[in-house]
């Protein structure tokens, strides 16, 4: 079965496929009438012989989120509207399983479909409007009513198969039966139980054309259930104890000698009518667990399995009796099966039993749809996969006939009420599945090799008298007329002795007419029995081409099938080679995509370091810069510290000239040390003995390299102040005894005087420069970059240099006067390059 609106279309039959060694599976649907049509909707419409179409009901897609609102159809092999009657379904989906039957081949018929949707209906049927089942079994015996054996000559063993017994045995169990009487055995002499009558009284009839007449019949029938996935004989008589009743034991499966599964121990009852199989079956119908739900009044828990099995065996060569032969013997089965309806819990309102019995209804179900995917699967795809055939008894019992015993039909009953919208569409998926499933056709079993006609020729040899009557009569028109007979006087001696002679000629003609048929019927029997052999030669002739041919057909067909496996395996191997090419390419995808984000990934990685090396070149710019300025400085420093050597020279220079050139004076008084000194407090120190037209010298002021920042001046309470011509100066500074971080918030640079005592005596006077930081607690730190020294040097220590060299030399006994060296330039300043920041100066002060 497929569905229009989404369900993919079957893969098309390959080249060489053997189609007519295997048939599908065939699903038939059947629409059950509604109850009360003015007050019910219907969800499903029958629109052609083979379409049924789904209607969802208002708002079920909005409610279950499933989707949109779309109408879906399934097809069928047939379709059977709420108007079909019982004969109308029987003529199409069981009576070719009946005709299968007669002639030995296997049948499998189950109904499908959710709780109260007609199944029981369907295989049972109501009075006046007989099922399937009581069909099935008046079509069995108006087929072989007259050749039935007699009861008890077929006998069953435990072991699935046949025995045949002699009539002398036969007869025996017979008088024993009749003896004891059995509930097992039904009489033909009972009459039919009014609660069935009106079930088996179907008025159509129908036979099988072409019965083996010269065979013998025998009809067996069993009835079991599976319930909670155990098996159970309905028909088996439980001993009666009034202390303790027993409750019915399980039957196991087995497996005979030809592979086919029976349930062991299963009680099998011969009938010899249509009313005696169906009193057989109303007894086990009576034993069958049915159970009251919210959905349906009588619901079914559990699956019944109702078996006729049908024996056939040759007469012999004569006709007389059944041939002694057990290979001889052929066993068919027909199965009617009336499955239990899936159910909702929580529709059915199911607690306890009923819910525990409808988990294992459903269970049993679900394997049975996982046997049918698979068992499609493997078809359809060439794939080697197990069926789970083992893991339910129901689909454990059947195993053979989907592996190719028989025929199957699934009659699938649908309830077109719309509250069973949702349990319908899960219905028809397992239609769907299960009407792609192949199984193989079963082959017609070989004759027995004995002529035709045996039961009829026996007939005619079994009759003498009205042989006999025949001939007479033919002969008696060959005789000559009697004499009238007629005595009218009682001395009347002459008509007597001519009636006399009369019949004796009579009775010559007669003997000598015997004589002559007997004599005639020897040389036909002979005839015929050359005849017979030259037919039974010929047949085993032909017997031997057919073997031959069969022989080669056979091989054939396992030809076919090896290559019809090698072209599955070919198959096989394609679509795995297809699927490992889409593995590969989804692989080639990924690594494609994984290469993209890795290349993307790159080329961020590339930009960041583009980014960081722009941001480094940056940096080195600023640092070239920065040095360059450094650099700048430090040589507009140089030329400024040599511009000063430069100028102190040409200033020793002039002061050098202005001494040699201007005229002797009288020596000038020397002024006194403390004048001088308060000279330099009060304002420049200079030179008192100068000459008039000399320049004063003042005092300098070195300023700082770093004036234009601001500068936190540490210094020291301790420290001693100096009266040197050179101090440093810092115009926008800070000035502090103890630095604090007020202070040091404030500026960017930092210095600290610091004096100590040199080697000579003399204090020497150091500049500590440092920068200011800011850190990460918020704090200050200082990180010291250079120092600046300053010495001052007593006069003592330098030569005064006299004026000899200038001037004449003086007189014995006079001192010499100091010279203007002495006078203007009693500070020699000496400039050489100090820290990073700047150049050092070291001072040389000589006090007067």
């Amino acid at each position: 079965m497929t569905s229009r609106a989404k369900t993919p279309k079957k893969p098309a039959v390959k080249k060489g496929f053997p189609r007519n060694l295997k048939e599908p599976v065939g699903v038939y649907c059947r629409v059950r009438p509604l109850s009360f049509p003015d007050q019910e909707c219907s969800c499903i419409e029958v629109i052609s012989d083979t379409t049924v179409q789904f209607h969802p009901p208002e708002g079920f897609y909005k409610l279950n989120r499933t989707g949109n609102d779309k109408e879906t159809q399934y097809s069928f092999k047939q379709v059977f509207g709420a108007h079909t009657t019982q004969q109308e379904l029987f003529d199409v989906v069981a009576k070719p399983l009946v005709d299968d039957l007669i002639h030995g081949k296997n049948g499998l018929l189950f109904t499908y479909g959710v709780t109260g949707s007609g199944k029981t209906h369907t295989m049972t049927g109501s009075p006046g409007e007989g099922g399937l089942l009581p069909r099935c079994l008046k079509m069995i015996f108006n087929s072989i009513g007259p050749f039935q054996a007699k009861r008890y000559v077929f006998k069953s063993n435990d072991r699935n198969s046949m025995e045949i017994q002699c009539e002398v045995d036969a007869l025996l169990e017979r008088q024993k039966r009749e003896a004891t009487p059995n509930p097992k055995t039904p009489s033909a002499k009972r009459q039919v139980d009014p609660d069935f009558a009106d079930i088996i009284n179907v008025q159509e009839f129908c036979k099988v054309e072409q019965v083996d007449e010269d065979s013998v019949y025998g009809v067996f029938v069993s009835y079991i259930e599976i319930y909670n996935n155990y098996i159970y004989d309905l028909l088996e008589e439980v001993p009666f104890d009034p202390i303790k009743s027993k409750l019915p034991q399980s039957k196991m499966l087995r497996e005979d000698k030809n592979h086919n599964m029976y349930v062991a121990g299963c009680t099998q009852v011969e009938v010899k009518s249509t009313e005696e199989a169906f009193e057989v079956f109303w007894r086990g119908q009576t034993k069958r667990r049915i159970a009251n739900t919210h959905l349906n009044q009588e619901s079914s828990r559990s699956h019944s399995v109702f078996n006729i099995k049908l024996v056939k065996a040759p007469l012999d060569a004569d006709g007389d009796n059944v041939l002694q032969e057990k290979e001889q013997i052929t066993i068919s089965q027909l199965f009617l099966v009336d499955l239990a309806g899936s159910e909702r819990t929580n529709r059915t309102k199911a607690e306890g039993n009923r819910l525990r019995e409808a988990g294992n209804i459903n269970q049993s179900l679900m394997k049975l749809r996982t046997c049918m995917e698979i068992l499609r699967e493997n078809q359809m795809y060439g794939m080697n996969k197990m069926v789970p055939y083992r893991d339910s008894k129901l689909t454990h019992l059947f195993k053979n006939y989907f592996d190719g015993e028989g025929k199957v039909r699934m009659i699938v009953c649908v309830n077109p009420k719309t509250t069973d919208y949702e349990e319908n569409l899960q219905v028809m998926r397992f239609a769907e599945v299960t009407q792609e499933v192949e199984v193989a056709k079963a082959v017609d079993k070989a004759t027995c090799g004995l002529l035709p006609g045996r039961r009829f020729r026996n007939q005619i040899r079994g009759g003498p008298v009205g042989d006999e009557a025949l001939v007479t009569e033919v002969g008696l028109q060959s005789f000559p007329p009697l004499p009238l007979c007629e005595i009218l006087d009682i001395n009347d001696e002459q008509t007597l002795p001519r009636l006399i002679e009369s019949l004796e000629k009579r009775h010559h003609l007669r003997q000598m007419m015997n004589d002559e048929f007997t004599r005639q019927a020897n040389a036909f029997s002979a005839l015929l029995q050359e005849f017979e052999n030259a037919i039974r030669n010929k047949e085993n002739y032909s017997q031997g081409k057919l073997n031959e041919k069969e022989k080669l057909i056979s091989g054939q067909k396992l030809e076919i099938e090896r290559l019809e496996k090698k072209n599955k395996t070919l198959e096989h191997k394609v679509e795995i080679l297809e699927k490992t090419t889409s593995i590969y390419e989804k692989d080639r995808r990924n690594l494609q995509q994984e290469l993209e984000n890795q290349n993307q990934q790159l080329q961020r990685q590339i930009s960041e370091q583009c980014r960081l090396e722009n941001r480094l070149q940056g940096m080195v710019a600023e640092m070239t810069t920065k040095w360059q300025k450094e650099c700048d400085r430090r040589v507009a420093a140089t030329q400024l510290e040599m511009q000063n050597q430069l100028w102190v020279k040409d200033e020793k220079l002039k002061q050098l000239k202005a001494i040699v050139t201007e005229p002797k004076t009288e020596k000038p008084q020397r002024p006194s040390r403390e004048r001088d000194r308060g000279q330099e407090k009060a304002t420049h120190r200079s030179a008192s003995a100068s000459p008039a037209n000399a320049p004063p010298i003042g005092v300098r002021r070195r300023r700082s390299r770093s004036a234009g920042e601001r500068w936190v001046d540490h210094k020291p309470a301790s420290n001693v102040h100096n009266e040197t011509v050179m101090q440093p100066q810092v115009p926008r500074a800070i000035t502090v005894s103890v630095p604090s971080e007020k202070a040091l918030a404030k500026c960017e640079k930092y210095m600290l005087t610091h004096q100590e005592l040199a080697s000579d005596g003399e204090i020497e006077t150091k500049l500590i420069k440092g920068d200011v930081y800011k850190t990460r607690g918020g704090g200050q730190a200082v990180q010291f970059t250079g120092i600046e020294t300053l010495k001052q040097q007593s006069p003592g220590g330098n030569r005064k240099r006299s004026s000899s060299a200038a001037a004449p030399a003086q007189p014995d006994g006079m001192e010499s006067e100091p010279t203007d060296v002495e006078t203007r330039c009693s500070m020699a300043v000496e400039m050489r390059a100090g820290s990073q920041l700047g150049p050092g100066y070291q001072h040389h002060a000589q006090p007067k």
